[in-house]
């Protein structure tokens, strides 16, 4: 795997681990019940946005690591997995 690969595969489990752990503990400004004059109800109240970003780096690494230690340490590919689910021909 290049860099380029690497970099790239790791942005995209990065994003998605963003967009599964942005909710987390997250309370809109109506459930705190201090609503901002001209933002919505349901914006969040103290989004810690660096604090989020850190724990969800975190999670991309390490989910990261074991795709790299599946796939390329130890050389597995998808051909490698076990085949579940059998296919049979129907014959007429």
């Amino acid at each position: 795997m290049g860099v380029g690969t690497g970099i790239a595969i790791f942005f995209i489990i990065w994003w998605v681990c963003l967009f599964i752990t942005l909710p987390f503990r997250m309370k809109s400004q109506l459930e705190v019940g201090e609503v901002v004059e001209g933002s919505d109800a349901a914006a969040p109240a103290k989004p810690q946005l660096l604090k989020r970003m850190f724990w969800n780096t975190l999670i991309a690494s390490i989910i990261f690591f074991l795709f790299w230690l599946t796939f390329y340490y130890f050389d597995y590919s998808v051909d490698d997995l076990p085949q579940i689910i059998k296919i049979r021909k129907l014959n007429p």
